[in-house]
């Protein structure tokens, strides 16, 4: 239980990656960054395609995407990662973790209970801690433990670089929070989180790969390649699509709302969202085109 509390700040990171994309190839011919401008007649918006875990050696980044931070009067993030105080441990324990002898073999299928003891036993998780773990959690918490083993630091994500950076300098205001991502993930229904646990295990072991051609393709502004894999996730699991409908289209069509809030104020803001929150014909992206805003990639 020790290990799994040491790893509860990383949880709660992990709870704005909401899925673990799985990357193809990035585009090389592509040098602009994940990084779009909006302006409407009082306002700019920057808005950042974001990686919540990288690694030291991802840094620096892009001058095009600091000096946007730095003409930035408010930054807007998902949640505010550096604030945890804010969110309520007791109830996050409650919602993660089985209690009065139920386990997570009475809510999952036979094969689905097969993936989870043979990954437990590749990444070293004893089976008696993972059995009290409520299928989201689990998902996230196999995730957590074998982006740590990679090197991906949740120290040096995105989010984490501009909220320190961010601090005592600029503004920071919430997209989200925290509170109501842990509603969002633990309100599944047994099938929504057996099918999300299938998500995050499917390939984990290839994880390392996928996640270093990601972070490539993030750097070179690569919108085809993550936006084919958003679209594959929902293809390959007809379980999957309500996930997608709560996890990514409703938090799309919500975030834009505040995005365009912002447009109608007057300052610059530099929003920084998970990159699979950009892209496909529910990104916000395309949400922000089809209300007649110009947006420019950059």
């Amino acid at each position: 239980m020790k290990r799994i509390f040491r790893i509860i700040p990383l949880i709660c990171i992990l709870l704005l990656f909401s899925l673990c994309i799985r990357p193809s190839e990035s585009n090389s011919q592509s040098q602009k960054n994940f990084l779009w401008r909006v302006q409407s007649s009082s306002a700019t918006v920057y808005i950042l395609g974001s990686i919540h875990l990288m690694k030291p050696d991802s840094y620096p980044l892009s001058s095009t995407i600091e000096d946007a931070f730095a003409k930035s009067d408010t930054l807007a993030v998902e949640a505010n990662i550096n604030d945890l105080s804010k969110l309520d441990l007791q109830k996050l324990i409650t919602s993660a973790f089985y209690t009065g002898g139920d386990t997570i073999d009475k809510h999952v299928s036979v094969g689905t209970f097969g993936v989870i003891r043979k990954e437990a036993q590749r990444v070293g998780l004893p089976m008696e801690l993972v059995v009290l773990q409520r299928p989201w959690f689990l998902g996230l918490s196999f995730t957590s433990y074998e982006l740590l083993r990679l090197g991906y630091d949740p120290n040096y994500g995105i989010d984490k670089h501009f909220l320190t950076k961010a601090q005592g300098g600029k503004r920071i205001v919430e997209l989200e929070n925290l509170d109501y991502q842990l509603n969002l993930l633990s309100g599944f229904s047994d099938e929504e989180q057996e099918a999300f646990l299938l998500y995050n295990l499917r390939d984990l072991a290839v994880l390392g790969q996928e996640i270093d051609r990601l972070v490539n393709g993030w750097k070179s502004g690569n919108i085809a390649a993550v936006e084919s894999i958003m679209k594959k996730s929902v293809a390959d699991d007809r379980r999957f699509r309500s996930i997608h409908e709560k996890l990514i289209s409703v938090r799309n069509r919500n975030m834009t709302a505040k995005i365009e809030g912002y447009l109608k104020t007057r300052g610059t803001y530099f929003v920084a969202v998970g990159a699979g929150h950009l892209v496909g014909s529910d990104g916000i992206i395309q949400l922000l085109q089809r209300k007649s805003y110009s947006l420019e990639q950059l």
